[in-house]
């Protein structure tokens, strides 16, 4: 297990040299209000501040240059993405002058899908499921010749997403645990190689909408999910995805704690506009996932003091609130 930490653990510090230049160290913020309520020191990191509005530009952005480094001819990439990663990717895609197709379920927030535009790439609407995305994708990238880069389930990614520990362990060295919103596992799975290696006492702490039901199969160190992967109905759609992937999933059961977090919509609502009024930052409603845990009563009776919470990312319709 140390020899695969170790390679693990490479590919992320070589993705932190790979897109130091391109990417900002975003901010950690505390906040009094969220001390007092939880009990502990909270340090929230400020994700929604990155190169276009979201963590997710890490991940893509140091798959596009590893695959660039192995083909300097590549005519282009592809992904599938609720919007988020589809904006990552064209606007990696564009820094480094290649195109970019993102393929996005119908439903993706239009401000997403504007925002994919804005970037130059091309959006290809698909029916709003995870196995359509994929075929639609994996089409596309026959088709036209274009690399593949899927949304969490790549080594590459993950280790982009990565990077996020290191900048959090630097900046808060002594962390007892990091909060982190959870869709297919790429975040937490590359924020959980690096707590592994820089400060093993950090858990990393999955949160999770309603209906995914991560933690028996974490516990079971396999995939107790049934059926074919489907799209929870949470209003949290960079969230919505049920199942881990074939990759990050193993991963987590190595590395990740045993202990996830569940919340409810509401909660999620709440976190968001009470992050808006009192942090003073935009997020998004699934940013406000970690938020939500430790804004709850129940978070008080956790012994870990030092909390680290990932603002994923601010990608919203600001005229069109869910609040109000």
């Amino acid at each position: 297990m140390a020899e695969e930490l170790d390679n693990l653990f490479a590919l992320v510090e070589a993705a932190e040299r790979r897109i130091r230049p391109f990417i900002i160290e975003t901010p950690v913020l505390t906040n009094e209000d969220a001390n007092a309520i939880s009990g502990k020191q909270i340090f929230f990191k400020c994700e929604n501040l990155q190169k276009t509005g979201v963590f997710k530009a890490r991940g893509a952005l140091n798959a596009v240059l590893a695959h660039l480094e192995k083909n300097p001819e590549l005519k282009g990439v592809v992904t599938h993405s609720s919007g988020n990663h589809g904006q990552a990717l064209a606007w990696a895609a564009k820094r480094c002058g290649i195109a970019c197709t993102v393929v996005v379920p119908e439903g993706t927030s239009p401000a997403k899908i504007g925002l994919i535009k804005k970037y130059g790439a091309e959006c290809v609407i698909c029916e709003p499921t995870p196995t359509a995305r994929k075929e639609t994708c994996a089409k596309i990238a026959k088709e036209q010749g274009k690399q593949e880069v899927p949304p969490y389930d790549d080594l590459l990614v993950l280790a982009g997403q990565g990077t996020i520990g290191l900048e959090i362990l630097r900046q808060v060295p002594d962390l007892d645990m990091i909060l982190v919103p959870i869709s297919g596992g790429g975040l937490t799975s590359g924020i959980s190689i690096a707590a592994a290696r820089v400060n093993p006492k950090t858990q990393v702490c999955p949160v999770e909408p309603v209906g995914k039901d991560l933690q028996p199969s974490l516990e079971a160190n396999a995939r107790l999910w049934t059926g074919p992967p489907q799209f929870l109905p949470s209003i949290a759609d960079a969230i919505r995805i049920q199942q881990a992937g074939d990759i990050t999933f193993p991963i987590m059961c190595q590395y990740t704690a045993k202990k996830v977090f569940t919340v409810k919509d509401d909660d999620m609502i709440k976190a968001m506009k009470w992050s808006w009024e009192n942090l003073k930052v935009v997020v998004e409603v699934s940013s406000a996932a970690g938020v939500a845990v430790v804004l709850s009563e129940g978070f008080r009776s956790e012994t870990a003091q030092k909390i680290g919470v990932i603002l994923s990312g601010g990608n919203c319709l600001v005229d069109k609130l869910m609040w109000n």
